[in-house]
C-alpha cells in the first residue's frame, strides 16, 4: 500500500491548492482505513469551501493547520484495513470523503453501513456522517457490470445535488409554492438547479424560469425543464407575477436584481448554493429576507414525516429517473493522479468546465 496524498485548499484563496504526502500510520482501535476510489468535483465543492466556516465543512477532515483545509467530496471508497471488529475489509461505501488517496475514520457499524464517530464529527448532521455500503444501499445504481462504473460516477456527481433539489421542491410543495405562479432559478445550469427544475416541472409549477450566463443559455434550454431562460443581464425582463426564487449562484447582485424586479410579488427567496464564489456582497432591501435552505434539516423532517421506508422509496424512484435521464445531457470525464486532481479543482474553480461535463477524480494513478 502506497503512502497517502491529499489535496488541500487555501482557506482564504480557494483557487490555491497543495498536495500533501504522508506515510500511512497504524490504525487506532475502532478505526478503518478507506481507499478513496473516486469522487466528484463540481461547483458545489467550491460552495463547501465558500460557506465552510458557516456550516462547518472545514471540520469534516481537519488538517491541524488553520490556513489549509480539506474540502469534502462525494464519492466511493473501499475498506482496505480495519481495527473495528464490526467492519470487515472489502466493503465499498458511498459518502463524504477528503480529496485524498486514503482516509482513516473512527467508525461505528450501522444497518446500512458505517458512521463516522470521530469526536470532531459529533456536532455534524447525521447525513454528513453516514457511509452506505453498496450492497445495503437503497439508492445504489443496480445495473450490469458493463455500465456500473458509469452509473456510480453519475451517482457521485448527481446524487447529493439532486436530493437537495428534490427536497427544496418538496419544501415549496408543502407550502403550495406560497401561491406563486412562477419560480425563478438562479445559476440554472448547476446540477442542483437542474434537479430542482425537473421536479418543479413535473409537479406542474406554472413557469420555471432559469437565469444563467449567456454562454449557458442554449444548454439550459435544451434540458426541457425550464419554460423560459434569461441571462443575468435580462433579469429586468422577468414577468412581474407572484413568484418564488431559488438561488444556487450566491451572486447577491443578481439576487438583488430579482428582488428589485419582483418586489412584493416575490413570495419567498431561498438560498441554496454559491456557484459564483467570487461575487461581491450586495444588500438586499426589497422583498422577503432570503432564507438559507439546509438539506440535512429537511432530510430529518422528511424522515419523521414519511418514515424511513417511504423516504427511501420516493428518493430512490426520483433519483433513478434523474440519473438515467442525465445521459442525455451530462458527459462524464475521469482524471487520475494527484496533479490531474489539482488541475481539475482549478478548472472547476475557474468556471472552465461546461455544465454538460461532469468531472470524476481519483488521486490514485491509473495505468
Amino acid at each position: 500500500m502506497t503512502g497517502n496524498v491529499t489535496l488541500e485548499v487555501d482557506r482564504q484563496a480557494f483557487g490555491t491548492t497543495r498536495l500533501v504526502r504522508a506515510d500511512l500510520p497504524l490504525l487506532a482501535e475502532g478505526q478503518v482505513r478507506l481507499r478513496v476510489d473516486d469522487f466528484a468535483v463540481t461547483a458545489n465543492n467550491i460552495t463547501y469551501a465558500a460557506i465552510g466556516e458557516m456550516l462547518g465543512y472545514w471540520d469534516f477532515f481537519p488538517t491541524g493547520d488553520p490556513a489549509w483545509g480539506r474540502v469534502p467530496a462525494m464519492g466511493w471508497a473501499t475498506v482496505v484495513e480495519t481495527a473495528q471488529p464490526e467492519v470487515p475489509t472489502g466493503g465499498r461505501y458511498y459518502g463524504w470523503y477528503p480529496m485524498a488517496r486514503y482516509v482513516d475514520l473512527t467508525v461505528g457499524a450501522t444497518a446500512e453501513g458505517i458512521r463516522d464517530d470521530g469526536a470532531h464529527r459529533q456536532a455534524h448532521a447525521p447525513v454528513y456522517r453516514s457511509y452506505v455500503e453498496a450492497g445495503r444501499d437503497p439508492l445504489y445504481p443496480h445495473t450490469d457490470d458493463e455500465h456500473r462504473g458509469d452509473a456510480e460516477d453519475r451517482h457521485a456527481l448527481l446524487r447529493g445535488l439532486f436530493l437537495t433539489g428534490f427536497l427544496a421542491d418538496q419544501f415549496f410543495a408543502d407550502q403550495s409554492y406560497f401561491g406563486a405562479d412562477a419560480v425563478v432559478v438562479l445559476s440554472a445550469s448547476s446540477k442542483t438547479a437542474i434537479g430542482f427544475a425537473q421536479r418543479a416541472a413535473e409537479r406542474g409549477v406554472g413557469s420555471v424560469i432559469g437565469v444563467t450566463s449567456a454562454a449557458n443559455v442554449a444548454f439550459v434550454r435544451s434540458l426541457g425543464f425550464y419554460t423560459d431562460v434569461v441571462t443575468y443581464d435580462e433579469v429586468g425582463s422577468l414577468p412581474v407575477t407572484d413568484a418564488v426564487s431559488v438561488d444556487m449562484s450566491g451572486d447577491a447582485a443578481a439576487l438583488a436584481a430579482v428582488h428589485q424586479r419582483l418586489g412584493d410579488h416575490l413570495r419567498y427567496s431561498m438560498i441554496i448554493g454559491k456557484s459564483h464564489h467570487d461575487a461581491a456582497p450586495v444588500a438586499i432591501t426589497t422583498g422577503p429576507t432570503p432564507e438559507l435552505f439546509f438539506a440535512p434539516t429537511e432530510v430529518s423532517r422528511r424522515l419523521d414525516e414519511w418514515g424511513p421506508d417511504e423516504y427511501q422509496r420516493r428518493t430512490a424512484d426520483a433519483l433513478a429517473a434523474f440519473v438515467g435521464g442525465s445521459r442525455q445531457w451530462l458527459t462524464v470525464e475521469r482524471t487520475a493522479g494527484p496533479e490531474a486532481a489539482e488541475a481539475t479543482w482549478r478548472a472547476v474553480y475557474d468556471g472552465a468546465v461546461p455544465p454538460s461535463i461532469g468531472r470524476i477524480v481519483s488521486l490514485h494513478d491509473r495505468p
